[in-house]
């Protein structure tokens, strides 16, 4: 685990776009199995976190017309069984950090694992996001 003086203005630079942070498997579990849509940002202190994977959820959210129900995110490498609750609904991907997993009432619609994420250009990551939003939000 990293110190929380670390980690505090890397959490907010989600939680202050509206994402919730989860903290609990408890409030990972109740926060996917819910009616409508969930944008789970699986977030992380590594480079392509913050140059893609941060900045393109908050972009391709103000950006589409169609927006998740809720907007919540999960610290790899900080709240470790509610990471490890959120993987499982995940599955079949493995675990990746970054991530950004698209839910419709429950079930995984869409998955950006970090190889999607650090091997591509920002605005390919946001097409990309804008593309699944659009779909099934």
């Amino acid at each position: 685990m990293y110190p929380e003086y670390m980690v505090a203005p890397i959490r907010e630079d989600l939680t202050s776009a509206g994402f919730e942070q989860l903290m609990t498997p408890e409030e990972v579990e109740k926060a996917i199995k819910t009616e409508g849509t969930v944008l789970v940002a699986v977030n992380s202190v590594c480079g392509c976190a913050a140059s893609k994977a941060r900045p393109a959820v908050k972009m391709a959210v103000a950006a589409s017309d169609k927006k998740p129900s809720k907007l919540v995110t999960v610290f790899a490498g900080m709240e470790q069984e509610a990471v490890a609750k959120a993987r499982e609904f995940m599955l079949p991907y493995p675990p990746s950090s970054p991530a950004i997993a698209l839910f419709k009432d429950g079930e995984l619609v869409h998955m950006i694992e970090r190889y999607h994420i650090e091997g591509n250009e920002l605005h390919r990551v946001v097409d990309n996001l804008q593309g699944a939003l659009e779909a099934y939000c």
